[in-house]
């Protein structure tokens, strides 16, 4: 058997697990929200922000970064002092993971969206990767290129290292999820072939508002995602629709590489999207790119 060959037969068992319950719906509940205010990690606790240094006494580090590196142990905490919900939030706020090891996308995993960009569903993920220095959070200012498009996405965020992940496992390796952007120079990225560089320019990575725990939401497999300007929709779908899940694109990633604690994944974008439209229309300076995730909340975009 060759390697393609093998890889195909392990995705295919791994698919099975897309529509399955996710283990944290089982009794394994965290129920903690993370935020990054003015570089420091804070949770909620009766709708106020925390700070987690100063409220564990030193426990924990007051980095955003650390947090995952001991999400474990944060989470039990958080429990042990009833954090859950969300609060209003400053105005400084960064991105929730500010400095992932590894940013990864996952292209053409939507149906919709591969069908408006005239391309075949891809049998296997189709995977690239979005430099972390482009990671920002809430309510950055992103300087738009000629063709910036948006990319409305559910983020991924990892909680423990993961490598050859059994099938129907990869939603415990999931530390929770937050609202992303993929924002994408389709210039470079198509007329230059740069898939990774046109997708990583500074800012194209926005993520936020905060990271929700798996166990807050209803449904993980099943959320509204939007995103619109100047109160119009551009996108509108729902994740239940994605061709491979979170649990699933979390074992096939984890087969080929070693995900680590603060890893991110943008798990794709329905249709709707600028560069397909007749004709193609892209992001302007001066205006705000509102995205929504249901369960989670709204990410603030603003273009310069």
């Amino acid at each position: 058997m060759s390697h393609g060959d093998a890889t195909r037969s392990r995705w295919t068992a791994a698919r099975v697990t897309h529509n399955m319950l996710n283990p944290f719906e089982q009794g394994d509940t965290i129920g903690v929200r993370i935020a990054n205010v003015q570089g420091r990690a804070v949770t909620f606790v009766d709708g106020a922000a925390v700070d987690i240094a100063e409220a564990s006494e030193g426990r924990f580090g007051p980095a955003p970064q650390q947090v995952w590196e001991q999400w474990e142990a944060v989470a039990e905490w958080g429990r042990s002092i009833d954090a859950q919900g969300g609060g209003p939030l400053p105005a400084e706020v960064g991105a929730p993971v500010p400095r992932p090891r590894q940013a990864f996308g996952i292209g053409l995993n939507y149906a919709d969206h591969a069908a408006e960009a005239g391309r075949e569903t891809p049998e296997l993920p189709m995977v690239f990767s979005k430099f972390p220095s482009c990671i920002v959070g809430q309510d950055t200012t992103v300087r738009v290129v000629e063709c910036t498009d948006w990319e409305i996405e559910l983020v991924v965020v990892i909680g423990r290292r993961a490598s050859e992940v059994p099938p129907g496992e990869g939603w415990s390796y999931v530390a929770g999820l937050t609202i992303g952007q993929d924002l994408s120079d389709r210039d470079l990225q198509i007329a230059g072939r740069q898939l990774s560089m046109g997708k990583s320019r500074p800012g194209f990575g926005p993520t936020g508002p905060w990271v929700v725990s798996v166990d807050e939401l209803p449904d993980p497999d099943d959320l509204a995602l939007s995103c619109e300007v100047g109160g119009e929709v551009l996108q509108s779908g729902r994740t239940r629709n994605m061709v491979h899940g979170v649990g699933a694109l979390v074992e096939f990633l984890a087969g080929s590489v070693d995900l680590l604690p603060g890893d991110l994944i943008f798990t794709g974008t329905p249709e709707g999207v600028g560069h397909t439209r007749k004709p193609v229309r892209y992001l302007a300076a001066g205006t705000t790119l509102i995205s929504n995730i249901e369960g989670i909340g709204t990410l603030r975009t603003r273009l310069g």
